[in-house]
């Protein structure tokens, strides 16, 4: 499969406080992979006029989509990726678990959602990203007092066993103007690790 970019966001929840919108023009992304917790059909809609190919799991919260699956795998390049919305990885968020899944997967990169919080790593030759919230909804437990949700989402571009992924964040600044940062991290698989 050609390169082409991949959108990865979830736990959209608050459809009307979307800051990227305007980001996101049709003909630019090839795939989006939503990690659940879509919640509304106006967004599902919008998101279909972006990319055709809209592949979504199921969140805690996706309670009108019975069907939708836990878990799925798609291929770029020669990278196998899996993705999930987090909320079945106990305990929520822990390395070791999300290690034990991706290899349960047999996947090079783990995609999870559910902790609102960007959050991107190498653990074991495999690569995990959390693209944290689209529209900064809050999530209780996983920030400390005081400290708010960083409305995110990433982009990827897979080229063979390269993964460049570009993290969107909207940050505020001290005099409260919105921002949005990009940020660059790559991924390559190791030549030498196996693969199905």
């Amino acid at each position: 499969m050609a390169s082409r970019l991949v959108l990865v966001l979830g736990d959209l929840f608050i459809p009307d406080r979307a800051p990227f919108k305007k980001l996101l023009t049709p003909g630019k992304i090839g795939q989006i992979l939503c990690l659940g917790n879509l919640t509304d059909k106006e967004t599902y809609d919008f998101l279909r006029q972006i990319a055709p190919d809209l592949q979504i799991v199921k969140g805690n919260f996706d309670v009108d989509a019975p069907n939708l699956s836990l878990s799925k795998v798609v291929n770029h390049g020669s990278l196998r990726i899996g993705f999930t919305h987090g909320h079945t990885i106990i305990p929520a968020g822990d390395s070791d678990s999300l290690l034990i899944a991706a290899r349960h997967m047999d996947v090079d990169v783990l995609l999870w959602g559910g902790t609102h919080k960007f959050e991107a790593y190498e653990l074991e030759g495999k690569f995990f990203v959390n693209p944290g919230s689209a529209t900064g909804a809050f999530s209780s437990g996983w920030f400390p007092d005081g400290e708010e949700p960083i409305p995110s989402f990433c982009l990827m571009d897979v080229q063979g066993d390269v993964l460049v992924l570009y993290v969107y964040q909207l940050k505020t600044d001290a005099n409260g103007v919105e921002n949005v940062g990009v940020e660059k991290v790559s991924f390559r698989r190791n030549s030498n690790q196996a693969t199905s």
